[in-house]
């Protein structure tokens, strides 16, 4: 059985990061209740294509969902544990933006069932924070971090970035050197990208060089190796095999539902033919569809050719890389359908193979863009 996993977004923020490419609606204030009522609708009508599974893992994200009442999450956990079966060792993670870090609510959350936390801490450096266009400073990140700690939660998550605006070597290396301080368990560390439609792409910050984005890496990577953190996929780290079981499903091109206002699903069904789904991205509008007859507004099949690429392009993200099992089981195709594929790859020094599977050679892991594209389905 596909393992199968649920995502909740909550689109609210204080405001609007000039990177991001989230779902994410600037606003002072919004309708918790409403919101609430409106998901747990939502659950009840996805409850016919998760019968007879697991959910294995819960995921909040947004948004900003620490701006949520820990009696509006405590809601929303019953919800989810009336409407669908639960493993007994679920993973429930939420999203917390220091900004909005409230010591009372962190317990809160704590007490209602949430037991990961991811705190997106970004820098540590305070002029980075302000040219990267937070709200927080370092001040609040530590708040926050604190505020997990006596909460109780000994999982948690730190987001944090490189390759910054006009950010150095030398910030890369005390951003970590803070971040282990604290301890995590868990640590995201990537690379600032430029995605299309954000104020940033449409006018580029000075950023870092290739060279010298390769330069954070190399000198990041070796910090965190030497500290004992493992790298299992391009931007996690953790320590004591302490992955994130919702993001390891993701690249192992598990099931997951998407409910919430912009939410995205990836469903099989009995037969095996795969289905991508969207809901209404606009918050208003996807708590009106709710209310009425439902708010999703996209399913689209995924046909074989884009079955594999899909599969590819999570499962080598991974350190691990692709197990054959996984790849036939999840995308119902042979490996024999890979030979002109994987012949591209090896001559070009990109993929190592076992019997087991395939994962990124050092070059590969390097070229990681390059070696997807192989993948990609013809004329795409």
């Amino acid at each position: 059985m596909i393992p199968l996993s649920l995502y909740v977004h909550f689109p609210w923020c204080v405001s609007r990061c000039p990177y991001c490419d989230f779902n994410a609606h600037a606003a002072s204030t919004f309708e918790e209740t409403r919101y609430v009522e409106c998901l747990i609708r939502e659950f009840g009508r996805a409850t016919g294509v998760a019968q007879g599974r697991v959910i294995e893992s819960v995921f909040f994200g947004g948004g900003t969902p620490s701006r949520f009442s820990p009696e509006a999450i405590r809601r929303v956990l019953d919800a989810i544990r009336a409407e669908f079966d639960c493993s007994p060792s679920l993973e429930v993670t939420l999203e917390a933006n220091p900004q909005s870090a409230d010591r009372g609510h962190f317990a809160g959350y704590r007490e209602a069932g949430v037991n990961r936390l991811s705190i997106g801490v970004q820098s540590f450096d305070d002029d980075c924070l302000r040219r990267l266009g937070r709200a927080h400073d370092r001040t609040d990140a530590h708040a926050a971090i604190d505020f997990a700690r006596q909460a109780g939660f000994s999982r948690f998550n730190l987001d944090l970035m490189y390759g910054l605006p006009n950010q150095q070597v030398e910030q890369v290396r005390a951003d970590l050197e803070m971040a282990l301080a604290f301890e995590p368990e868990h640590l995201s560390w990537y690379q600032l990208t430029l995605e299309p439609g954000t104020p940033f792409a449409v006018k580029p910050p000075p950023l870092p060089d290739g060279d010298r984005l390769w330069e954070m890496f190399a000198e990041g990577a070796g910090i965190l190796e030497h500290a004992g953190y493992a790298q299992y996929e391009v931007s996690a780290w953790c320590r004591d095999d302490a992955v994130c079981r919702h993001n390891v499903n993701y690249w192992e091109y598990g099931d997951y539902l998407g409910v919430g206002a912009g939410a995205h699903g990836k469903l099989t069904d009995a037969a095996g033919e795969v289905f991508r789904t969207v809901q209404a991205y606009n918050p208003g509008d996807w708590m009106e569809a709710a209310e009425r007859e439902g708010a999703e507004i996209e399913r689209r099949h995924r046909g074989a050719e884009n079955r594999i690429f899909e599969f590819m392009l999570g499962a080598l993200r991974l350190k691990a890389g692709a197990a054959w099992i996984l790849f036939e089981t999840r995308t119902g195709q042979s490996r024999k359908v890979l030979a002109d594929m994987l012949e591209k790859a090896r001559t070009l020094g990109l993929v190592t193979e076992s019997p087991r599977g395939l994962r990124a050679s050092t070059r590969g892991w390097r070229y990681l863009n390059d070696l997807c594209e192989l993948f990609l389905p013809v004329g795409a």
